[in-house]
């Protein structure tokens, strides 16, 4: 079943209009910069079509989502050289979800980041290049 875009959703209106700086485009799911990283490389994972949120979601459609957090966490190890990820999603209104269409937050770490206060801190590392454009190298 797909579900068809809610203008009123910010995310939808990035997919429908192609305005985002992508990372990664694909079928089911799609990778972008959010407004605010919390490190360089920062990248959002969003399924293509709208669903608020892990509850009503097909089963189908998270995994194909979780396959691009999988990549874009691969990608971050080997272009940017980041020894770790998180991976942040909130669901529901009780969750502080900032925009209700499902999302995943993949953030690169590294160990002297400066992040102490996650998920609230923001990343001390500086890359020599421009990540998201490595990123959506990678993931091509």
């Amino acid at each position: 079943m797909t579900v068809l875009p809610a203008m009123d959703c910010v995310f939808c209106r990035l997919i429908g209009e192609g305005t985002a700086h992508w990372v990664a485009r694909e079928a089911e799911a799609c990778a972008f910069a959010p407004l605010d990283p919390l490190a360089p490389g920062h990248t959002l994972v969003v399924p293509t079509s709208h669903y608020a949120g892990v509850f009503d979601t097909p089963p189908d459609v998270l995994a194909r989502s979780m396959t691009l957090v999988q990549r874009v966490a691969t990608a971050m190890r080997t272009t940017l050289g980041a020894t770790g990820v998180n991976i942040l999603s909130a669901s529901g209104p009780g969750s502080e979800q900032s925009v209700p269409h499902l999302h995943f937050h993949v953030v690169p770490r590294w160990a002297d980041d400066g992040i102490s206060t996650w998920p609230t801190g923001v990343s001390s590392h500086r890359p020599t290049a421009d990540p998201l454009a490595h990123l959506a190298d990678a993931l091509r």
